[in-house]
């Protein structure tokens, strides 16, 4: 795991195939974990920002990558606040059953990249690094927990707008 550097921040996206419509009754334990999940997030030390429909409190309306896929992206102060917070909290119960509700992935569902502080990511450009990912492998600027680079390993800088 890598401490961000002074100046940088861990964004994250992840997305997820769902098995069934969020007004299914077989996917509404997870749909009544999501408030609680993300109220969670917000108060977890180390925790930025997140991605969040206009007038809801989560993502899940936004349909960006197709139709039934959901996304979440966030923000983070370092990648140890994100890995703790997914991994060591109310979240992990989320994880475990991920296979009631979402397909599983043949290919990478989870981008991490670092951003310059005070920089709120895109849906355009997650979608963009989980693409990179997807196509080139793991590099400084889309990478995983289990193949992560540091902040100055990376260009924190977002890309010029064209």
């Amino acid at each position: 795991m890598t401490v961000s550097a002074p100046g940088a921040h861990l964004a994250q996206l992840n997305v997820a195939t769902l098995r069934y419509p969020l007004d299914d009754p077989r996917i509404a334990p997870f749909v009544e974990m999501l408030d609680p999940v993300n109220e969670a997030a917000d108060r977890t030390p180390g925790f930025v920002w997140r991605l969040a429909e206009e007038g809801e409190n989560d993502a899940t309306g936004l349909r960006p990558a197709g139709e039934n896929v959901i996304v979440n992206l966030s923000v983070w102060e370092s990648q140890e606040a994100l890995w703790d917070f997914a991994y060591r909290s109310g979240h992990l119960e989320v994880m475990r059953r991920r296979r009631d509700w979402f397909h599983r992935h043949v290919e990478a569902h989870m981008a991490l990249w670092w951003v310059p502080v005070g920089h709120r990511p895109t849906v355009g450009e997650a979608l963009e690094r989980l693409a990179e990912l997807r196509e080139k492998g793991p590099s400084p600027r889309a990478f995983t927990f289990a193949s992560s680079y540091t902040a100055a390993e990376a260009d924190p800088q977002p890309e010029a707008a064209v």
